[in-house]
Order: C-alpha cells, then structure tokens, then sequence
C-alpha cells in the first residue's frame, strides 16, 4: 500500500505527524509489511507554520499512482486553496482510493473538487470556510465517507491516524498500536454530531 503525505509551507506540523506515526507503524510493528510512503510537496523545500523545514521525497510529480492521500492543515490552506497550480497537482490524486485531511486540509481537498456532495469536517473555527466545498458541514471529530474522510483540529490527527490503522488492518492493530504509542483511543462518534447548517 502506498500512502502519499501532502507538505506545504504554513502547515501545521502536528497535523502531519499525528496521522504519520500510528500509520506507519503498521509497517514497522509487522501488520501491513507492505506498507510504504512519500512525502510529496508542490515545493523542493517545505517550512511549517512555526519554522521548521521538512525536504519531500517527490516535488510536483503526479499522485495518480498512491492509494491513500493525506492533507493535514494549517494556515498555509487559506493561500492554497486558491493556488491553479497547487490545486490542479492535487487534482493528480483523483484516481486514488482514499482521501483524507486533518483540520483545514480539507480545504484543499475541498477545492480540488473531492468533498463535491458529500458530508465533511474540519477545525471547529473554519467549519464556515468549508461550506462552499461540499454537501453539509458537520461538527464531528472525524467523518468517514467511505473513500474521503475528514478530521477536526490538530489533536483529531491522532484518532484518524488510529481510526484509519483499524480500517487497514483490523481493531487488533489499532489496539496494539494504540496501546505502543500511549494512546487513549476512543471510538469516533457515531450519532448525536451536530449539523452545521
């Protein structure tokens, strides 16, 4: 399985590794030993929003070939999302099974047309900035849709790092990874959310 992180300059770094530990631990605890990931960015050299710089495996070459997608968020969503050539690269990753943002990440996924009918979340003070992307805005930690999924703000990053390890490969795993990182996991809501409207 191969995973694409998406950096950009003014994300939020939490955001990234919150999601990129539990995930790739499928690997190194032996539950998906195929597992395999990039990081992939727009740009040779990425700075988060508090100043520390990441350097991508890939830069502005196709995500048409990955089979997960992952867009954390951050300040940097507000200029990106009406960036033509971020978003036509994100567009690239269309063919990919499964989409998913922390926090205003799905902004970008938003605006590259993958949210279009559907219900989605984000950071609790963007939920307005989210509207105009897709079907219904909803006040959730994380919505899963299937093949998008979308999480609320930076600490959210966490439980969609788990919550995707147990779809992968089973609530054993989640269990267990959980369980290594210290982690006090509880299951995403199911019902009682609230609609923003």
């Amino acid at each position: 399985m191969k995973t694409a992180f998406i950096l950009f300059d003014r994300m939020t770094s939490m955001d990234f590794v919150g999601i990129f530990d539990p995930l790739t631990r499928l690997k190194t605890m032996g539950f998906l030993p195929d597992f395999d990931w990039a990081i992939c960015s727009f740009a040779a050299e990425i700075t988060d929003d508090r100043g520390l710089r990441f350097i991508p495996d890939t830069v502005a070459a196709s995500l048409s070939n990955y089979d997960l997608l992952v867009v954390p968020g951050g300040i940097g969503t507000r200029g990106l999302q009406f960036n033509e050539g971020f978003v036509a690269w994100l567009r690239t990753a269309e063919p990919v099974k499964l989409k998913v943002s922390v926090c205003t990440g799905a902004l970008l996924l938003g605006a590259a047309g993958f949210l279009d009918g559907r219900e989605a979340t984000t950071h609790p003070l963007a939920l307005d900035e989210l509207r105009p992307y897709c079907r219904h805005v909803v006040a959730r930690r994380i919505v899963d849709e299937g093949d998008i999924i979308t999480a609320a703000g930076v600490t959210a990053s966490i439980d969609l790092g788990l919550h995707l390890v147990e779809r992968l490969a089973g609530p054993k795993a989640r269990i267990s990874i959980a369980g290594q990182m210290d982690y006090p996991y509880k299951e995403p809501e199911r019902q009682g959310t609230v609609a923003v409207r």
